[in-house]
């Protein structure tokens, strides 16, 4: 057996012994990437995924996510970087929480993201300072800070920490469960460190991937650190396992030509990610 499959053999037998969920009685881990625009055309302008409907990556259109009272069910939000289409609703999302009542949800960021936002958006001029803010005895969130190279524990999932390749500085995500595991890079240009990761992480079964340009823009995307289809496709080379690669993050003014370049490649394992729909795993 090798060491990634007797690693993974003793956690799962270690989970056994602790009671709790194994693959063969677990629920799947579910990831919809939420949509950011409405009508027929639909278009990502904004960036946030819900996992098991209690842990949100990024807070791009987290706000704008069905009720108050679904949203309340969201424990965790990470936040991968300063970029606005990452964490714009943020600050409705917390109002809605906190108007639920119970327990304040946890923001978790590296200082960098911290410190922008606090500066930036909820300094008392643009938005109430809600990272320190609390009201008749509660606070409006908690705040955790985060760093490359941390795995991080919360509803049943173990996120790991991975710095990727962007114009500032942000970290990708490996979510896994005991059953599955999916890796969520960000925005990034090619970038290695998370795909060696992803490589010894066991039951790796999918990568949500942004293709943000078209090929013939591939300058702009070098300037910018963001990946056109044939970037794309070379990042998917980097990991030696068949798993299933979902494109997101695609240009909305230039969705159909991202979307039909990645194609042009018929490869099985590339899909384009649906807004709203929940992938199992």
């Amino acid at each position: 057996m090798s060491a990634c499959g007797l690693a993974f053999a003793r956690r799962h037998a270690s989970a056994k012994r602790q009671g709790k969920r194994t693959p063969e009685g677990s629920r799947p881990v579910k990831i919809t990437l939420l949509p950011s625009s409405f009508g027929a055309d639909a278009r990502q302008h904004l960036t946030s995924y819900l996992v098991n409907g209690s842990v949100a990556i990024d807070a791009g259109s987290l706000g704008l996510y069905q009720t108050p009272a679904e949203q309340a069910a969201v424990r965790h939000v990470f936040v991968s970087h300063t970029h606005l289409d990452h964490w714009a609703t943020l600050p409705v999302f917390l109002i809605n929480v906190f108007d639920m009542g119970g327990a304040p949800v946890t923001l978790h960021a590296s200082e960098i993201v911290l410190e922008s936002l606090r500066q930036d958006v909820f300094n008392g001029r643009v938005w109430p300072k809600f990272l320190e803010m609390t009201h008749e005895g509660r606070r409006f969130v908690n705040v955790n800070t985060i760093a490359a190279g941390q795995t991080v524990q919360v509803e049943g999932l173990r996120i790991t920490l991975v710095a990727v390749d962007h114009v500032v500085p942000t970290l990708g995500f490996i979510l896994e469960d005991n059953a599955a595991a999916v890796v969520i890079p960000s925005d990034t240009a090619a970038t290695t460190e998370i795909w060696q990761r992803a490589d010894l992480t066991p039951n790796l079964k999918a990568v949500f991937l942004e293709a943000t340009l078209p090929n013939n823009l591939a300058g702009l995307a070098d300037v910018t650190k963001h990946l056109t289809p044939a970037g794309f496709v070379k990042e998917m080379q980097k990991v030696s396992r068949p798993v299933t690669f979902f494109a997101v993050h695609l240009s909305a003014r230039a969705k159909d030509q991202v979307a039909a370049e990645l194609l042009a490649h018929r490869l099985p394992n590339l899909k384009i990610a649906d807004f709203g729909k929940a992938y199992e795993f």
